[in-house]
């Protein structure tokens, strides 16, 4: 039998000795390792719980950055909200023909700006026609009956008449007035201010369609020839663009602040730069069943005539102050690579450590913290993108 050398033996047994020793040696490497890799905030498998972990500075390079501490104030309250334009509904009026007939002539187009009693239209209307000779008709009968009412109150002072043949004459007159007033009441009513004129005027069926306000043509639903029903059809729209209503949509959780009177400015991408002031003037008593907000209507000023129906706009409301806000620069607020806001918070001398907070406005340098940070804290006012290069290189 071979016998097994001393010397080898020796070395087995001492391999095998070595090799805990190794085990610990590497474990306590691997556990350093994943230790460091865990205080910083920028570990590639850090989860967003664990992104706030401390990091420290160099003091040569604390001049980079400008800690403030976190302080409450008061805050403009600032609502953004989405809205669209529309016309203002107490300046605007549907053009309605009062007389049937064929339209003969169009006189004006969308887009002019047209006066009080300004004719937009002609129609060939028999109605019209038929109206004008009743009214002269009329007019004649009344012009016979009052002179033989004259007459008849001389006869009768002179005792040629009874006294029965004297109402008769009176009671002819009254039926004529009355036949005379009804067709020129009529005639008016179609826009004719003077119908005492039409007796010398050349006899024709065709008659104005007159503007019943002052303001711009924003649509026109007839054509030459098109017929026309009295009463019925719509001939134009009419609207005074110098203002305009901004129907806007308010989140139920904003409804508490928002109320009539407040002053809103209006904005609009066709328009960068830009604004128009107004006014809200009314709010739904009611909720969209949909959309779950509440309307409010905006009385704007509409410079220009520069805001358009149906224009997307975007309405930010003045609704008083938020008390004990607390705030930081708009600086200090950086988003990580989920576009989700953070800050940095001072923890300890030069030590600082991510935290995700929930803004809100942001107005004058200043953006609102809703949650995340509290009154005391101390954050980085700037130098924030250079403490995240620092962060980034300890990693």
């Amino acid at each position: 039998m071979r016998r097994k050398s001393p010397f080898t033996g020796g070395m087995m047994r001492s391999a095998s000795a070595g090799l805990p020793a190794l085990a610990v040696l590497a474990l306590a490497a691997c556990s350093s390792h994943n230790s460091a890799e865990e205080m910083t905030s920028y570990s590639s498998k850090a989860t967003k719980e664990q992104t706030a972990q401390l990091f420290s500075v160099p003091a040569d390079q604390m001049s980079h950055l400008r800690i403030v501490t976190v302080t409450p104030g008061t805050l403009q309250r600032t609502l953004r909200l989405s809205g669209a334009v529309a016309y203002n509904a107490f300046r605007t009026t549907p053009v309605i023909s009062m007389v049937g007939g064929p339209v003969s002539r169009i006189l004006v187009a969308p887009g002019d700006q047209v006066k009080l009693r300004q004719p937009l239209l002609e129609v060939a209307s028999p109605d019209y026609a038929q109206l004008r000779g009743s009214y002269l008709k009329a007019r004649d009968t009344f012009r016979v009956a009052d002179k033989n009412w004259t007459r008849a109150q001389d006869l009768y002072a002179h005792g040629a008449i009874a006294e029965r043949d004297l109402l008769q004459a009176e009671s002819d007159r009254n039926q004529a007035k009355a036949d005379l007033d009804s067709n020129e009441e009529g005639l008016r009513i179609l826009g004719i201010a003077k119908p005492e004129e039409l007796e010398k005027a050349p006899v024709s069926s065709g008659i104005p369609l007159l503007s019943p306000i002052e303001g711009e043509i924003v649509e026109r639903l007839v054509s030459p020839g098109q017929l026309l029903q009295a009463q019925a059809t719509q001939a134009f729209t009419i609207s005074d663009m110098s203002t305009v209503w901004v129907l806007a949509n308010i989140y139920q959780t904003d409804m508490p602040f928002v109320k009539v009177g407040d002053e809103v400015e209006t904005i609009s991408d066709a328009y960068p730069g830009e604004s128009f002031r107004g006014k809200i003037s009314y709010l739904s008593p009611a909720v969209d069943v949909n959309s779950r907000t509440l309307q409010a209507r905006i009385e704007v000023e509409n410079r220009g005539r520069k805001l358009k129906k149906d224009m997307y706009v975007i309405v930010t409301v003045h609704a008083g102050t938020i008390e004990n806000a607390i705030s930081v620069p708009d600086a200090a607020v950086l988003r990580d690579d989920e576009n989700q806001p953070f800050v940095f918070v001072e923890a300890g001398e030069r030590q600082f450590g991510r935290r995700a907070v929930q803004i809100g406005q942001s107005q004058n340098g200043q953006t609102q913290i809703l949650q995340g940070l509290a009154a005391g804290e101390k954050i980085v006012a700037d130098g924030s993108l250079f403490l995240q290069f620092q962060n980034t290189i300890q990693r």
